[in-house]
């Protein structure tokens, strides 16, 4: 006999993925880390994170880097916007954001596809980098370019313009998980930005993915020192090189 009772959709390990705990305790210190990954380059990072069966870890091709000229990494603080043309309660929330930001945090920032206003700035780029923070991600606007050239600091964005966001978008959420183009970003995973781009590592992956990562990357100096050497494409490819 068979129950007429409607059987629930079963949602828990969906939004086990999408509404996780707060990140746990790191495998090894959070500097350790941070030093490790940030003498990789992210091209290593990806072809070990395709080896984990990860193909979409890396951040849009069209987020361009302000200053590409160094390797950057830090653990992801997440944030959420919307275009909005409402104005009241955006500084409250922006704010309660900023204090929330710790050492180390490297910003994702997804802008819901914004295309008028921009999220970051030169005032934003200050507060951030007295806290310690790595880099940002901003899935959309900058402005006050010059500002945060002068900062040094690491900035990955889609487009600049003068335009502020007040008016235009809003912050919705943060530390919550998002996605920037394909890649699922959840507070806590590991960002690692260079001038090829950036990749975002999960949590869990972190030391596997290092360890990884340092094995190629000292496979690699052999290789190119193979090839000063003036070794023949064959015999790079039988002592197991690659191009």
């Amino acid at each position: 006999m068979t129950s007429d009772v409607p059987k629930m959709i079963r949602i828990e390990a969906l939004a086990a993925r999408h509404e996780p705990p707060a990140p746990g305790p790191l495998p090894l210190p959070a500097a350790t880390l941070i030093d490790r990954y940030e003498r990789l380059a992210s091209a290593i990072v990806s072809d070990v994170l395709r080896e984990h069966a990860l193909l979409d870890q890396a951040f849009p091709g069209t987020l361009a880097a302000l200053r590409p000229g160094r390797t950057v990494a830090g653990f992801a603080f997440t944030v959420k916007s919307a275009p909005n043309t409402r104005i009241s309660g955006e500084m409250t929330i922006r704010g309660a954001m900023l204090d929330a930001l710790p050492a180390d945090a490297f910003v994702v920032w997804d802008t819901s596809s914004d295309t008028r206003g921009t999220m970051w700035g030169g005032v934003m780029t200050a507060t951030v980098v007295a806290k310690g923070v790595r880099g940002a991600i901003i899935d959309g606007g900058i402005r006050d370019t010059a500002q945060i050239a002068a900062k040094d600091f690491p900035v990955w964005y889609r487009y600049r313009s003068p335009n502020g966001s007040l008016g235009r978008c809003q912050i919705t959420h943060y530390q919550i998980p998002v996605k920037v183009g394909d890649v699922f970003v959840r507070p806590g995973d590991l960002v690692v930005g260079d001038a090829d781009g950036a990749v975002c590592v999960p949590r869990e992956l972190l030391v596997p993915v290092l360890e990884r990562a340092e094995q190629i990357a000292g496979d690699e100096e052999r290789i190119f020192a193979w090839v000063e050497e003036g070794q023949s494409i064959a015999e790079i490819t039988g002592r197991g090189g690659y191009f």
